[in-house]
């Protein structure tokens, strides 16, 4: 188990930001972290990266205990908040051999290594640019690559793609998922839950500081899904189409829904052919028959309630 909470408490004063959170992350998961804006995600990334002191409970990094061994922690996370830190006055490659010397990083080897996550992270032809001249996104890339320098095992990752743009955003992904091809363990807390389904092996969805989900994409799914929905149109005489269906066997109910008709079958009716051929015998029309989707979002919004702290 590269990382495990046993607990995990962390208190504000009154307000409970973590409560009593258990987490277990093997080595080489992407693990998504979901939850609205104040749910308790930072405030786990940031006692994983050693930053912050639990109130009670226990966090294990590579077998490590935050706050008694962090020093050993340390060198092996790479911590890259939501924020970038402005670095005036200093270009690209003198940024990244500074961070390089303060891991002990020297000679041939810091020149070698400052090139290749230069390279990782497409930012060489940048390399002569001022750090507070790139864009959010190149910044967001840059800071990737700083917590590469001393190769970690784990990436910690609190928002990465906050404020990019659409490139930005598709070009932070493919970066995140070369590093997850090379066996980095990778925890990433993101809003933009359609790409964590594609990127990562689990998440984990806290809200008020408590873990409601832990688990694969598909065991969520399976959770949440409580039975079949269709959606169907037809060109003409949508109410008689709903009446016919409301009397079609297998069918639990019927409703319409901004021109289209939502049809939920029964826990035992799992092949739906009989829809199409219901209307079809009955001379309608059909322009679309699909299966509603679940997927991540879907699952997020019934698991949650959107409660803040």
């Amino acid at each position: 188990m590269i990382v495990q909470t046993i607990n995990l408490t962390k208190k504000y004063g009154k307000l409970v930001a973590l409560n009593n959170l258990q987490l277990q992350i093997e080595e080489g998961e992407c693990f998504g972290y979901i939850g609205p804006n104040g749910a308790g995600k930072t405030t786990t990334i940031k006692i994983l990266a050693t930053l912050l002191q639990p109130t009670w409970g226990e966090a294990r990094v590579c077998g490590h205990v935050v706050g008694y061994e962090s020093r050993k922690i340390r060198p092996l996370i790479g911590y890259v908040p939501d924020f970038f830190g402005a670095y005036e006055d200093m270009v690209v490659q003198e940024y990244l051999e500074f961070f390089a010397s303060a891991y002990s990083i020297t000679g041939k080897q810091r020149a070698r290594v400052v090139n290749d996550v230069l390279e990782l992270t497409d930012l060489s032809f940048k390399k002569d640019a001022l750090v507070d001249s790139l864009s959010r996104g190149m910044q967001q890339r840059l800071s990737v690559a700083r917590v590469l320098l001393h190769d970690p095992k784990v990436l910690l990752l609190d928002e990465p793609a906050s404020g990019l743009d659409p490139r930005a955003r598709i070009e932070m992904r493919e970066l995140l998922k070369e590093l997850r091809r090379m066996g980095k363990t990778i925890i990433i807390s993101s809003h933009i839950l359609h790409e964590l389904a594609e990127l990562c092996t689990t998440v984990g969805i806290i809200e008020q500081g408590q873990l409601l989900f832990h688990g694969s994409i598909q065991e969520i799914i399976r959770r949440v899904k409580t039975g079949t929905k269709l959606h169907v149109r037809v060109v003409e005489q949508q109410d008689l189409a709903a009446l016919l269906l409301q009397r079609t066997r297998g069918v639990k109910s019927v409703d319409q829904v901004d021109g289209r008709i939502i049809v939920e079958l029964d826990h035992q009716t799992h092949d739906f052919t009989g829809i199409a051929r219901a209307l079809l015998d009955n001379n309608f029309r059909v322009q679309e028959l699909k299966e509603e989707e679940v997927n991540l979002e879907t699952a997020f919004m019934r698991l949650t309630k959107g409660l803040v702290q």
